[in-house]
């Protein structure tokens, strides 16, 4: 991966290049009849938005930044503009690797859209490649106001604090930037992967004005197989280890833990994969060494996943192979859409459905009261989503 461009501020930030091929979606638009007046919206829905987020708006082209002239804006070497520069050279990189690992000509579709107040973001999707059924590469640079109940579910606190405090806190204005991704390979012996990099301020919300603003990052790179294949599941680790490693040896056991904790399928009571790191609200340590380590960690991404997919893409499997590996997928949509904190927060704040959703693959099995076999490879992996391991 391409070396941290965090060293030196950018003054300027020009688009990531796209990747050689890749197939832009024209912005839509609607034709109504002659003399037929435009739709008007609800009253409902126009208070809605006055506490979410705004309509996103196609474009053809990706700006230079989706961040406003605020004076944190381009040029300003402020932490959104590098945080934002890095998330697009990091889509692109992926997107082109991706892309050169299906080998079949397949190419990311890219949408671009920005929204009137300022923001907006780049979906990238590849379905159905020879390698890949689905491959999603988003970013997004978002300004909002927050209702109480998305800020807690961007913050993790959704019922720690009962009604009481659902009624004090008010409408709370924030920025958020982020890299999002989940690569979904046909192959069974492939395992999935997802990771996800953002970066978070909070302005003092609408009712307590002179609040100090916050900001946290977030993140986290995690596999998810169908079958524990040792050496790839180590090799994995050992890169998340690597990237923690240089900046606190403390990060990875602690991310690590907060991975399985985090990705717990409650109703299930099993994991939704074999782990990796997971960090939320991280804004205990100096805010320059936390951009470099959510730089360091996205650039990492590659070295842990590309190898594992050269090496088990062509896999030779069974129908049985893939019928598990649906099951699995099944237990994927069930966290995503139930437990999942960015998808919870994209929906509470009405963001842009397909960009949200686009993490789901495009196909998944439910099968009633399905147990493996017990000491079957099926089975072994279910224990280890049940009883997390350290792998190296």
């Amino acid at each position: 991966m391409a070396s941290s461009l965090l060293s030196t501020p950018s003054r300027t930030l020009a688009p990531a290049p796209a990747p050689a091929g890749l197939r832009r979606r024209a912005p839509a638009q609607v034709h109504l009849p002659r003399g037929c007046p435009a739709p008007r919206r609800s009253r409902a829905l126009r208070v809605r938005a006055s506490v979410a987020i705004e309509k996103e708006t196609p474009e053809s082209e990706p700006p230079p930044t989706f961040l406003r002239e605020d004076g944190r804006g381009a040029g300003s070497g402020s932490v959104r503009e590098r945080f934002e520069a890095m998330i697009r050279r990091v889509q692109g990189e992926v997107c082109a690797a991706l892309e050169e690992a299906d080998g079949s000509g397949a190419r990311f579709v890219e949408d671009v859209w920005s929204r009137p107040g300022g923001g907006g973001g780049i979906s990238r999707v590849l379905e159905d490649g020879r390698i890949f059924e689905k491959a999603g590469v988003n970013v997004s640079v978002v300004y909002g106001v927050m209702p109480p109940d998305a800020y807690r579910a961007a913050k993790g606190e959704a019922g720690k604090n009962g009604a009481a405090e659902a009624q004090k806190a008010g409408p709370v204005p924030f920025f958020a930037a982020g890299i999002s991704s989940v690569l979904h390979p046909k192959n069974p012996f492939a395992p999935t992967l997802h990771f996800n990099y953002r970066y978070f301020e909070t302005d003092a919300p609408k009712d307590a004005p002179g609040a100090p603003r916050q900001w946290w990052f977030g993140g986290g790179t995690d596999l998810t197989p169908s079958y524990i294949i040792e050496e790839d599941v180590k090799h994995f680790h050992s890169v998340q280890k690597q990237a923690c490693d240089k900046f606190d040896p403390s990060f990875h056991p602690r991310f690590k833990k907060w991975c399985d904790d985090y990705f717990y399928i409650k109703h299930r009571n099993e994991r939704r994969g074999l782990g990796g790191i997971f960090f939320d609200d991280l804004n205990d340590y100096d805010q320059e060494m936390l951009l470099n380590f959510a730089t360091e960690c996205a650039d990492s991404v590659l070295p842990a996943y590309v190898p594992i997919i050269e090496r088990r893409k062509d896999t030779p499997f069974t129908e049985e192979h893939k019928a598990w590996q649906q099951l699995r997928r099944g237990r994927y949509v069930e966290f995503n859409l139930v437990y999942d904190r960015g998808t919870t927060f994209g929906l509470k704040t009405g963001g842009r459905i397909e960009s949200i959703l686009v993490s789901l693959p495009l196909t998944a099995r439910w099968q009633y009261d399905h147990k493996p076999e017990e000491g079957t490879e099926e089975w072994k992996l279910l224990d280890a989503c049940i009883n997390p391991k350290d792998w190296i």
